[in-house]
C-alpha cells in the first residue's frame, strides 16, 4: 500500500470512529432522558439537561482541538455530574465520556479520570436513596473499564498507523534522494568519460598528427626538392593516423566498410528477417563522404527501414544513394500502405521522423517525405557536401 493510500485509510478509520462515538452519545442521551422522565423526573429539566449536554458535546466536537479538548471534556463531565443529581438514569452517559477519555487523555491521567467517572456512576444511586446492589457497582466498573480499554487500544493503533506512515514517507524520500544521487553519479561518470575521451583524442592528435605536421612544415621551409619524398611519407603517415582516430569515433556499422556496404547489409537482414524484396542502387562516381554525413545517413536508413518492417506492410523496398549538384541524397522507397505525409515530423507525429529531420538539419540538409495512404512511401534525405567537413580519402 502506498503512503497516500495509507493516509487515506487512516482518515477513513478516524471518521468512522468519530461518527460511531457521536451516534452513541446522542442515542444514550435520548434514551436516558426518556428513562429519567419515565422514572418520575419532570420532562422540562430532563430535556433541558439533555439539550445542554448534547449542545456542549456538539460544539466541542466541531470547534475544539488540541489541549483545549481536555477542558471541553472536563466541562462535559461537570454537566454529566449535574445530570446525575437529577436522575440516576443518566449514569449510562459515562460510556461516551470514557470513550472520549481514551482519545483525549494519555497515560495514568486517563485511568484516574476513569476511576472518577466510574465512582460517580456507582455513587449516583445513593444520591437518590436507591439501594446499592452488585449490579450498580459491577455495571459501571466493568462496562466503563471495557469502554476505556477499547478507546485506548484504538487510539494506540491509530498512533502506530501514523508512525508507520511517517516511516514510509521517510523511506520514500530516502528512495527519491538515492535515485537523484544515482542520476548525479551517472552524469558525473558520463562527464568524466567524455573528459577522458577528449584527453585521449588530444593526446593522440598531439603525439601523431601535430608532431608530423610540424616536421612537414620544417622540411618544406628548407626548399630542398630532395626532401619531397620525406615530406610525402610524413603526410601519408599523418593521413593514416587521422583515419585511425576518425574510425574510432565512427559507428560500428561503418567499421571496415563504406556507407554503401553498410546499407547493403541492412537490406540483406531486412530481406532475410521480413521476407521483403530489397534493391540497392549506388550511383557512380560516389565521392568520399564526411564521417558525420555517413553516420546521419546510416541512422536515417536504420529508422526508415525499421518503420518499413513494423508499419508499412511493404513487399518491396528500394534504396538509392547518389551525388547530385553538390549534395548527396539517400532515397528509400517502399510499396507499403503509406500514411498522411502532411503531418510528418511535426508535433504529434512520429518521433523517428522528427529525429531524422533534426539529424539532417544539423548538417544543413533536409528530409522530404512523399506518401499517400495506400500508395507507399518515398523518403529523400539530402545533405550538401560543401562545408560539411568532407572526409579525406
Amino acid at each position: 500500500m502506498s503512503a497516500a493510500a495509507s493516509v487515506s485509510s487512516r482518515h477513513r478509520m478516524l471518521r468512522t470512529a468519530r461518527l460511531a462515538l457521536h451516534l452513541i452519545a446522542v442515542l444514550l442521551a435520548v434514551v436516558t432522558t426518556l428513562r429519567a422522565i419515565a422514572a418520575g423526573l419532570a420532562p422540562l429539566p430532563a430535556i433541558l439537561a439533555a439539550i445542554a449536554f448534547l449542545g456542549w458535546y456538539g460544539a466541542g466536537a466541531i470547534l475544539i482541538q488540541g489541549r483545549g479538548a481536555r477542558w471541553w471534556l472536563g466541562g462535559l463531565t461537570v454537566l454529566w455530574g449535574g445530570m446525575l443529581v437529577l436522575s440516576p438514569e443518566f449514569v449510562w452517559l459515562a460510556f461516551p465520556l470514557l470513550l472520549l477519555a481514551g482519545h483525549l487523555i494519555r497515560g495514568r491521567a486517563a485511568w484516574i479520570y476513569a476511576v472518577i467517572v466510574m465512582a460517580g456512576a456507582v455513587v449516583a444511586p445513593l444520591l437518590h436513596h436507591t439501594e446499592l446492589t452488585f449490579a450498580h457497582i459491577a455495571g459501571p466498573v466493568l462496562g466503563g473499564g471495557f469502554a476505556l480499554a477499547i478507546s485506548l487500544g484504538y487510539d494506540t493503533l491509530l498512533r502506530d498507523a501514523g508512525e508507520r506512515e511517517r516511516l514510509i514517507a521517510s523511506l520514500l524520500q530516502a528512495q527519491d534522494e538515492t535515485a537523484a544521487l544515482q542520476d548525479e553519479l551517472a552524469r558525473t561518470q558520463h562527464e568524466a568519460g567524455a573528459a577522458k575521451e577528449r584527453t585521449r583524442l588530444a593526446r593522440d592528435l598531439h603525439d601523431t598528427i601535430a608532431q608530423e605536421l610540424s616536421s612537414v612544415s620544417l622540411l618544406a621551409r628548407t626548399g630542398e626538392t630532395e626532401r619531397m619524398p620525406q615530406i610525402d611519407a610524413l603526410a601519408q603517415h599523418s593521413l593514416v593516423e587521422l583515419r585511425r582516430i576518425v574510425a574510432s569515433l565512427a559507428p560500428a556499422e561503418l567499421e571496415d566498410s563504406a556507407l554503401a556496404g553498410a546499407l547493403g547489409r541492412m537490406l540483406d537482414t531486412l530481406r532475410a528477417d521480413a521476407a521483403i524484396e530489397t534493391f540497392l542502387e549506388v550511383a557512380e562516381p560516389m565521392p568520399a563522404l564526411p564521417t558525420a554525413v555517413e553516420v546521419a545517413f546510416l541512422r536515417v536508413a536504420q529508422s526508415a527501414l525499421a518503420n518499413v518492417r513494423q508499419h508499412s506492410g511493404a513487399a518491396r523496398v528500394e534504396v538509392g544513394l547518389r551525388a547530385v549538384d553538390g549534395s548527396v541524397r539517400l532515397e528509400i522507397t517502399d510499396d507499403g500502405r503509406g500514411f498522411d505525409a502532411a503531418s510528418d515530423g511535426r508535433p504529434g507525429s512520429s518521433y523517428g521522423l522528427i529525429a531524422m529531420r533534426s539529424r539532417l538539419e544539423e548538417l544543413g540538409g533536409e528530409l522530404v517525405i512523399d506518401s499517400t495512404p495506400g500508395e507507399g512511401t518515398r523518403l529523400i534525405a539530402s545533405v550538401p557536401l560543401t562545408g560539411s567537413g568532407e572526409r579525406e580519402s
